[in-house]
């Protein structure tokens, strides 16, 4: 199906022409002399390639006896450094659904320029892939990429989905010269137009009213034409401990604020509305508020020796632990088209139905629970102006009990009770109270997280040291270890912290706890250490364990985002070495401290000799767990001073 756009770019470019900023306009298949002489870009010479130019044209189109959006995407990118170059590979995503609600993608070519030389992707070259859910997906590698080739492809999607126009990424992972935007949508269609990020704008919303939009019927509607545009764009790079890249790149959204029926009617549909609106659509719905119906249901499930139990906080802890092991999730979030009834038969659901099943069990059993609609970390953070449901799309559940609100989820059965997973702790959620109102209630993490690791060794009169070590997790550092013992097995996790410890021979590994998730998980061996020697003397470095943070996370010169660690933790280190007749203290590291400001973490090491002992201890706590982005500074100090302390500070020996 062939989707026509000349009336339309002819009539844009007639219009902006006129205007003091002309928007560029360019034309796939036809790269400039000029852009393959671009040897690098001088605001970023060391980036392996710049996209030169991308454009994204959308409209709305009479196809057939339907009407559809339609999205033009071009993007040219050149190539300065092909074998650091990461982004050969293209990969789109879209919506299919079913057959009369399923997005198509149309009209896909990708070349690669080297000089005259031309290398066409073939209709082979593309390849169509189910993703997770109705996403599917289109691939494609560029061909014979090398340093100074331009890359361009275009496709183009038609899309029933109004509502999902969503809008324009100006930023990317490659610094962009030139990128525009333009929307051409009957007036029918009412969007709210928000900019993100800290980019400006070359044009702003340059904008007019043209009729034309050519209806089925062959009545004629008339249009918004909106362009936008930047230049000069920055590349956005990820940096570790911050929240999704969606909140802070510099995009323009389409949020859906009505739509107006194309049919004789003219029926309006509300997308946005006020959250009494949508409470009241959520708790008469028949996947969310009928699914929250279902107590008598679990009451029959839910073994009498539970419900029998008279500590409310006991029973609501016997009722959580009965869900998460009724349950395996299938890996799914907001996937209503299985009831909670099935889910339970099946022991198979998504997060959705196991967290409505756990606010309906916890309801059985005497409890007050209500479910809470978020977005997960690396979805973004839902606007707070009003409700846009597709900014969602995770549940949990909060019980309110002894004037505390505690947070559960059932998905995961590594989790212990008021623990939840770490992709869920994302600021903020809206908790579904359908009697008062619903309302944003903080997303609060687990607080004791802790990694504390006791050591005991003895010089050997060979010269090594041996000993034994006692390591244990708190919270989420003993989550995620269970969760990687259970995808890979107690062997392979053993086998991985021993290669992790290089230089040090480990046996008799032994783990305890795994299975009763309320308790630290603990992790016990004997190591043997062969130190290093230097001329006469004797190099030992003593922290020989990983801690939880054991590299610089932050090595930027800057930051112009928040940074969040999803939760606080502190890491204790013990470690006591007993020198006996063979070797003596020459120097000992100097014992020191360092502090955040407002008291949000410390960290000190001290260095104790007695004798032929020496004790060590090292404590780090990090107490808050999100910064304003100009906190930067000091977080980079503080974790380049403990990496110092950690790795480049031993203790020099002598034999006797």
């Amino acid at each position: 199906m062939h989707i026509k756009r000349g009336i339309l770019l002819i009539f844009l470019v007639n219009f902006f022409y006129l205007n003091a900023q002309k928007p560029r306009f360019e034309r796939f298949g036809k790269p400039t002399q000029e852009e393959f002489a671009l040897k690098k870009y001088e605001p970023e010479p060391d980036s392996p390639g710049i996209i030169l130019y991308e454009s994204g044209n959308y409209y709305v189109k009479s196809v057939g006896l339907g009407i559809y959006l339609v999205k033009e995407i071009y993007r040219k990118i050149k190539v300065f450094d092909a074998k650091k170059f990461d982004y050969s590979t293209v990969e789109i995503s879209y919506y299919e659904g079913n057959s009369w609600s399923k997005e198509e993608i149309l009209e896909y070519e990708a070349i690669t320029h080297n000089g005259t030389e031309q290398s066409v992707v073939s209709e082979s070259g593309f390849f169509k892939t189910q993703e997770t859910g109705s996403i599917k997906t289109l691939k494609f590698t560029f061909p014979n990429v090398q340093d100074g080739s331009i890359l361009e492809y275009k496709y183009t999607i038609l899309s029933p989905f109004f509502y999902y126009l969503n809008g324009w990424e100006f930023q990317h992972e490659l610094p962009t010269i030139y990128s525009l935007f333009q929307t051409i949508l009957p007036v029918n269609l009412k969007y709210n137009r928000i900019l993100y990020g800290d980019q400006e704008l070359a044009i702003k919303n340059l904008s007019l009213k043209e009729k034309g939009c050519l209806l089925p019927d062959k009545s004629k509607v008339d249009s918004e034409v909106h362009l936008y545009a930047m230049e000069n764009i920055p590349s956005f790079t990820e940096e570790n401990y911050m929240l999704a890249k969606k909140n802070y790149v510099s995009k323009l959204v389409y949020e859906p604020l009505s739509f107006r029926s194309f049919q004789i009617d003219w029926r309006e549909q509300v997308f946005t509305r006020n959250w009494k609106d949508v409470d009241k659509r959520f708790e008469n719905d028949d996947d969310f508020g009928e699914q929250l119906n279902q107590n008598n249901y679990f009451r029959r499930k839910i073994p009498n020796d539970i419900l029998k139990i008279e500590n409310d906080l006991d029973r609501a802890k016997a009722v959580y632990k009965f869900i998460q092991e009724e349950y395996t999730w299938n890996k799914r979030f907001f996937n209503y088209e299985i009831k909670v009834k099935d889910a339970f038969k099946d022991k198979l659901g998504s997060v959705a139905a196991i967290n409505l099943s756990l606010v309906n069990a916890l309801e059985a059993a005497r409890l007050n629970a209500m479910p809470v609609l978020l977005s997960i970390r690396n979805n973004g953070l839902p606007t707070e102006l009003y409700p846009v449901l597709s900014n969602f799309n995770y549940v949990l559940a909060v019980l309110m009990i002894n004037d505390e609100k505690i947070l559960l989820d059932g998905t995961d059965k590594q989790a212990p009770f008021g623990l939840i997973p770490f992709r869920a702790l994302n600021v903020q959620g809206r908790v579904m109270d359908f009697s008062k109102g619903s309302y944003w209630m903080p997303i609060e993490p687990f607080k004791q997280n802790i990694d504390y690791v006791n050591s005991q060794i003895t010089a050997q009169t060979d010269g090594n040291f041996t000993g034994k070590v006692n390591q244990a997790g708190y919270g989420y550092i003993a989550l995620k270890k269970r969760n990687t013992i259970d995808e890979e097995s107690l062997q392979e996790y053993i086998k991985t912290q021993q290669k992790d410890k290089a230089g040090i021979e480990i046996e008799d590994y032994q783990v305890e706890g795994l299975y009763v998730i309320e308790n630290p998980l603990k992790e016990n061996y004997t190591i043997s250490i062969e130190p290093e020697t230097v001329g006469d003397k004797v190099i030992l470095y003593p922290f020989f364990n990983k801690t939880y943070i054991s590299e610089n996370p932050f090595k930027m010169k800057e930051r112009s985002y928040p940074m969040d660690f999803g939760f606080p933790f502190s890491n204790t280190y013990l470690i006591s070495i007993d020198l006996g007749e063979v070797y003596e203290v020459e120097q000992l590291p100097k014992s020191r401290s360092i502090k955040l400001p407002n008291d949000d973490g410390e960290c000190s090491v001290t260095y104790v000799a007695e004798g032929s002992k020496i004790n060590i201890r090292f404590n780090m706590k990090l107490n808050a767990f999100r910064f304003p982005n100009d906190a930067y500074a000091s977080l980079k100090e503080f974790f380049g001073t403990i990496v110092t302390t950690l790795k480049n500070e031993p203790i020099t020996l002598k034999k006797i």
